[in-house]
Order: C-alpha cells, then structure tokens, then sequence
C-alpha cells in the first residue's frame, strides 16, 4: 500500500523540510529537491512507521477484545434479587 499525501499535507510539509536543512545542515533545499526528498521518504521509509503504528493498533485492540468478556458482562436472572435503594 503506498503512502500519499493530500496536495495539502505535502505544502504543509515541504517547508519544514527546506527549514530542516537550512537550519540543521546549514544548506539550501530548493522546492524541487525537498519535493524529491519528501517522496523518496514516503516511499522508503514512512512505511515502517505506518507498519509500526498499525501493529501498536492490533495490539491495542486485541487485548481490549480479548478482555471484552470481563467488559461487558451482566449477569442474569437478577429479577427476582433484593434491589438496591
């Protein structure tokens, strides 16, 4: 699955990356070259972040369905139980 970003996202993006270098490395990103490096990232390298984050999330939702019984439990035949005032 490749990762894309909106028109948006990407001019949100590209100036921090011309910052980062400027600031950073000391060196001048022009337009094209942090479009390049910005898809260069998306391609080999923002996959393992999205992998990444979409075990952290299986995980996450594993363990809240393996505890959905304990959850979600209501006991019945309660009917006839002295209630609560």
């Amino acid at each position: 699955m490749a990762l894309e970003l909106t028109k948006q996202e990407s001019e949100e993006i590209i100036p921090s990356l011309k910052k980062f270098f400027r600031e950073e490395l000391e060196q001048d990103l022009s337009e094209m070259r942090a479009t390049f490096l910005l898809d260069y990232i998306l391609k080999e390298i923002a996959p393992y972040a999205y992998n990444k984050g979409v075990k952290d999330s299986e995980a996450y939702f594993r363990n809240k369905v393996e505890d959905l019984s304990a959850t979600c439990y209501e006991d019945g035949l309660t009917y006839w139980l002295p209630k609560k005032k």
